[in-house]
């Protein structure tokens, strides 16, 4: 059984699947591939998945699966597995160092030191004590950033349609109660039909004024156009964001050039035990799935 890895593991991972079978990472042998593990950066669409006759699996390192064409891996009989849990930590605390950095002003103040600047007057911060967090999706991420704000003592609400009961968020029937009166608003949806460009001027217009929007999900859950004009009016105080309709963004994308925001090149799950944790998901998954006859 041949294994490719077209993305960037952690470097004990091929060593690991060695028990399993052979290991590459030419893409060159993608027609010879048994089993293809990506991440965020290849795309396993329709042509590639044409090109691997042998393919059996596609294992995504991380959440997201909108990166894989389920419908032609169905077709064709060809598992999809990604690693739900691996990522939890790596991006909640991602999520909540953003959420941390903005009322803290700590880009601003950073720079102006360097700059030479004191700005001690003009630099005025706001706490997180006391504020309300909505999250938006009540994933594996989700819940490990509520839990985090509680410590900061938050109050914390949610909206997700799939979920009846959270430990720690009070859930809220529809995404705009859920939104009304929040402080910060953080983003934990995957990319769907049902959620693309959901965060949209109707949602925005029930946005408490000055709020924190803070995307740590997918890009295109909200919509270009309508966030530029909450930015640019002050409905939304600060747009701080690891994600990007593409990786990188075009630089024409707007975001790139708004004052108010804060950004990051999609590291959210790129910490190191991360990484680990991807490869000790991928090991179980496999093993998993050999004891099931699937491979």
């Amino acid at each position: 059984m041949l294994f490719l890895i077209a993305d960037a593991f952690d470097a004990s991972l091929p060593g690991r699947l060695a028990a399993f079978g052979e290991v590459t990472e030419d893409m060159a042998r993608l027609k010879d591939a048994h089993v293809v593990l990506i991440r965020s950066k290849t795309k396993m669409t329709k042509e590639l998945i044409d090109q691997a006759p042998n393919l059996k699996l596609i294992i995504r390192g991380g959440v997201g699966l909108d990166n894989v064409d389920k419908k032609v891996a169905a077709e064709k009989n060809v598992l999809v597995r990604n690693t739900p849990k691996a990522s939890a930590i790596a991006v909640a605390e991602l999520a909540f160092a953003l959420m941390i950095a903005v009322p803290n002003r700590l880009v601003e103040a950073h720079t102006s030191m360097k700059d030479g600047r004191w700005e001690k007057k003009t630099i005025k911060r706001t706490e997180l004590f006391g504020k309300t967090l909505c999250l938006v999706g009540l994933g594996n991420i989700a819940t490990e950033v509520a839990r985090r704000a509680k410590a900061f003592g938050m109050k914390v609400v949610g909206y997700d349609p799939f979920v009846k009961a959270h430990e720690v968020a009070e859930l809220k029937p529809t995404l705009a109660e859920a939104v009304t009166g929040a402080h910060y608003v953080s983003l934990h949806t995957p990319l769907t039909p049902d959620t693309e460009g959901m965060f949209n001027a109707a949602i925005f217009d029930v946005m408490k004024p000055g709020v924190v929007l803070i995307n740590t999900g997918r890009a295109k859950v909200v919509a270009t156009d309508a966030l530029m004009a909450a930015l640019d009016s002050g409905k939304v105080a600060c747009y701080a964001t690891d994600v990007w309709p593409s990786d990188p963004p075009p630089p024409d994308y707007p975001v790139l050039k708004h004052a108010n925001t804060l950004m990051a090149p999609h590291i959210g799950a790129s910490s190191k035990e991360n990484l680990l944790r991807i490869g000790d998901e991928t090991i179980e998954l496999l093993t998993n799935l050999k004891k099931e006859g699937k491979l």
